[in-house]
C-alpha cells in the first residue's frame, strides 16, 4: 500500500484525516460498548425468533398448507435486525455526536479550519468512519444469518439485502440528525438530548397518526419508522430510498454550514434555508415518478402476474371511497390485501377514507362498510375486502379482460426446527470475548501513538499548501 507521501496532494489530507478519525473512534469506548450490547441484543432476538419459528414449523410439518406462510424474513431476520434498529436509534447517535462534539469541546475545530483541506473534506472523513462503524455493528446480524444457514435454514438474499438497505438508510438519516445536533449544541449531552428527542418524536408521530387521515397521516409517511417498515415488509421503494438519501445529505450539509466558524450567522441561516428548499424540490421530483419492487420470495405485496399486468395497463385515474373507520379491522384487512397492492400496480390511484368516528363502533349510516370505485366516469360498489371480487369489479369498470400471463410457482415455505445451542455459545460467549480482545488491542494501539502524532499529522497535511489564515 503506498504511503501518504506518495499519494496525490488532494487525496493525502483526506486519507490522513480518515486515519485520524478511525483511530480516535477505535480508541474510545463507545463503539466497543455498542458491539457488546449488540451481541447480547442480537443473540436474544435471534434465539427467541428461531424458537418461535420452530414451534410454528411443528404444525406446518403436519399440515403442508401452513408451510407456505412460513417465511424466514418475517420469522427470523426482521426480529433479529430489530436489535440493530434499537442500536441505530439509541446508541449509534452517540458515536456520530462524539466525532463532532469532541472537536468543539477540545478546541481542535478551530485548528481543523486552518488546515489547507476544506471543512467538507473533514466532514466527509467523519462520514466514512461512521459508515465503517455501522458496517462493524452489522457483524452480529451477519453472524446470525450465518448461524441460520448452518442450521439448514433458507436465506433469501434479495430479501435480506433489501432489509439491510432499509436499516442503512435509517442509520444515515439518524447520523444526519446527530451531526446537526452536535453542530448546534454547546455540549455532547445537549446534542444527545436533541437527537433522541427527534428520533422519539417519530414514534410519537406514528402513534398519533395511527387510525387518522388527512395531514397527520401524510406527515406520518415522513417518519423514519414508516421508512423502515416498508423495507421490513420486503418492498424496495424508490421514493423512500432517494428521500432518505436527500434528507441525510441535507442534514449533513446544514451541519457543515454551522460548523464553519468563519461564516456569519445571517449567512448560515440563508444558506441553510436555500439547502432546505433545494432538498424539497429534489424530493418532489423524486415523488413524481415513483416505483417499487417486491423483493419477497412469495411476492406477498403484489397481485398475481396476470392481474399486475392488467392493472398496469389502466390509463385513467382509479379512485376508491372507503366508508370505514381507520381503526376498523375490515379497513386494516382491506388495506393489507387490496389497497397497498393497488398503489403499487395502478399508475394513478387515490383512496379517500370516510367515517364519522375513529373506531367505527357507533356508526349509524347504512352505507358504512361500503367501498365505491370510480373509473372513467363509471361507478361501482362492493362490501368485499378480497381481491377475488374487487379485481373483476375494476376490470368491469375499465372494460378490459384479464391478461393471460403465466403464473409464478407457488411459494413452498421453509419450515425448520433449529437448535440454538451454538447461537447461545456464540452470542453470549465467543463473540463478547472477541469484542473485548479487539477493544484491548485498540486501546494498546492507541497508546503507541505519542501525543506529537497530531502535530505530525498537521505538518504532513500542510506540506503542499500553507495555512489559509482561518480563525
Amino acid at each position: 500500500m503506498p504511503s501518504p507521501e506518495t499519494l496525490q496532494p488532494r487525496s493525502r489530507p483526506f486519507l490522513i484525516l480518515l486515519s485520524k478519525e478511525l483511530r480516535d473512534v477505535l480508541a474510545g469506548q463507545t463503539i466497543w460498548v455498542l458491539l457488546l450490547l449488540l451481541s447480547m441484543l442480537v443473540g436474544y432476538s435471534y434465539i427467541q425468533a428461531v424458537t418461535l419459528y420452530g414451534e410454528a414449523s411443528k404444525s406446518a410439518r403436519q399440515l403442508p398448507e401452513l408451510a407456505r406462510s412460513l417465511s424466514p424474513l418475517d420469522g427470523v431476520f426482521v426480529p433479529t435486525f430489530g436489535a440493530l434498529y434499537l442500536a441505530n436509534t439509541f446508541l449509534f447517535p452517540f458515536i456520530a455526536i462524539r466525532t463532532i462534539a469532541s472537536e468543539k469541546q477540545a478546541g481542535t475545530l478551530k485548528l481543523l479550519l486552518q488546515l489547507p483541506c476544506s471543512l467538507s473534506t473533514v466532514v466527509t472523513a467523519k462520514l466514512f468512519v461512521l459508515l465503517a462503524v455501522w458496517l462493524i455493528a452489522t457483524l452480529p446480524c451477519l453472524s446470525a444469518i450465518a448461524l441460520w444457514s448452518l442450521s439448514g435454514g433458507h436465506v433469501g438474499w434479495a430479501e435480506v439485502g433489501n432489509l439491510s438497505l432499509g436499516h442503512l438508510l435509517y442509520a444515515a438519516v439518524v447520523a444526519g440528525i446527530a451531526f446537526v445536533a452536535a453542530a448546534l449544541a454547546e455540549s455532547s449531552a445537549m446534542a444527545a438530548i436533541l437527537t433522541l428527542a427527534s428520533t422519539l418524536g417519530f414514534w410519537v408521530l406514528d402513534f398519533a397518526a395511527a387510525g387518522e387521515g388527512g395531514l397527520l397521516k401524510s406527515l406520518s409517511n415522513l417518519s423514519l419508522t414508516t421508512l423502515l417498515r416498508g423495507f421490513e415488509q420486503g418492498v424496495f421503494s424508490s421514493t423512500a430510498t432517494l428521500g432518505a438519501l436527500i434528507a441525510s445529505a441535507l442534514l449533513i450539509s446544514i451541519a457543515r454550514i454551522w460548523l464553519d466558524l468563519r461564516i456569519p450567522m445571517a449567512r448560515k441561516l440563508v444558506t441553510s434555508a436555500l439547502a432546505a428548499v433545494l432538498a424539497v424540490v429534489l424530493a418532489a421530483c423524486v415523488a413524481v415518478r415513483p416505483f417499487s419492487i417486491d423483493k419477497t420470495e412469495d411476492a406477498r405485496n403484489s397481485f398475481p402476474p396476470a392481474d399486475a399486468a392488467t392493472l398496469a395497463a389502466l390509463d385513467k385515474p382509479l379512485h376508491v371511497l372507503v366508508q370505514l373507520a381507520p381503526e376498523d379491522p375490515r379497513y386494516i384487512d382491506f388495506e393489507r390485501k387490496v389497497l397497498s397492492k393497488l398503489r403499487r400496480s395502478v399508475r394513478d390511484f387515490t383512496v379517500t377514507l370516510q367515517s364519522d368516528t375513529r373506531s367505527g363502533l357507533f356508526e349509524t349510516s347504512d352505507n358504512y362498510g361500503l367501498f365505491r370505485y370510480q373509473y372513467d366516469g363509471k361507478q361501482a360498489q362492493s362490501r368485499s375486502t378480497g381481491e377475488g371480487e374487487v379485481l373483476p369489479l375494476i376490470y368491469g369498470l375499465a372494460g378490459i379482460e384479464r391478461k393471460a400471463v403465466p403464473d409464478r410457482d407457488p411459494y413452498p415455505g421453509y419450515p425448520l426446527q433449529a437448535r440454538t445451542d451454538l447461537a447461545q455459545a456464540w452470542f453470549y460467549g465467543f463473540l463478547p470475548l472477541l469484542i473485548v480482545a479487539a477493544w484491548a488491542l485498540g486501546r494498546r494501539s492507541a497508546t503507541v501513538w505519542p501525543l506529537a502524532s497530531s502535530q505530525s499529522t498537521q505538518s504532513r497535511i500542510r506540506t503542499r499548501r500553507p495555512f489559509n489564515g482561518g480563525t
